[in-house]
C-alpha cells in the first residue's frame, strides 16, 4: 500500500548550502533504498516536504524526521493512502522557496508568502504539484 505524507517544520539553524546539500544527499541515498520518493521545499527558516512510498517506510521516515535535531515545530499537514505517486520522478527533488513567483503563491495562500501552518494541506500539496508542472524542481547535488 502506498501513502503520501506532507509536513512542514522549522530548521533549528538557518539553512546554508553545505547543510542543505548534506540533507539532500542523505535523503536521496536513504530514500532510494527504501523506495521512497518526494520533494523538499526549503528556505532559511522553513521546510515543506512530501514523501511517498510504502506505509511502513513513510511512517518510519516521518518518525525519524520528528526526532531529527535539525527540525523543530514539525507539523503533519496531510497523510493519505494513494493509488499512485505524484512525485515518483525524484528520490528527493528540491525547490528554493525564495525563488518562487509571488503570483503562484497568491493562488494558494493569503499573502505572497508560503505559510503552510496557516492553510490547508491540500493547498500546500497543490502548490507542490504546480511547481512540478512548472519545472521548478532542482536536482541540486544529484
Amino acid at each position: 500500500m502506498l501513502v503520501r505524507c506532507l509536513y512542514a517544520s522549522r530548521p533549528v539553524d538557518k539553512m546554508t548550502g553545505p547543510l542543505l546539500d548534506d540533507i539532500l544527499e542523505q535523503s536521496r541515498q536513504n530514500n532510494a533504498a527504501l523506495g521512497v520518493t518526494g520533494m523538499l521545499c526549503v528556505s532559511e527558516d522553513l521546510f515543506i516536504q512530501v514523501i511517498e512510498g510504502g506505509r511502513d517506510e513513510v511512517c518510519e521516515l516521518f518518525n525519524a524526521i520528528v526526532r531529527d535535531g535539525r527540525h523543530k515545530k514539525v507539523r503533519l499537514l496531510m497523510y493519505e493512502e494513494i493509488s499512485e505517486r505524484q512525485f515518483a520522478n525524484w528520490s528527493m527533488g528540491q525547490v528554493d522557496i525564495t525563488r518562487l513567483n509571488p503570483t503562484m503563491l497568491l493562488k494558494y495562500f493569503k499573502r505572497a508568502e508560503i505559510d503552510p501552518f496557516d492553510c490547508s494541506g491540500n493547498a500546500t500539496l497543490a502548490l507542490l504539484a504546480d511547481l512540478v508542472s512548472a519545472g521548478a524542481i532542482a536536482r541540486r547535488g544529484e
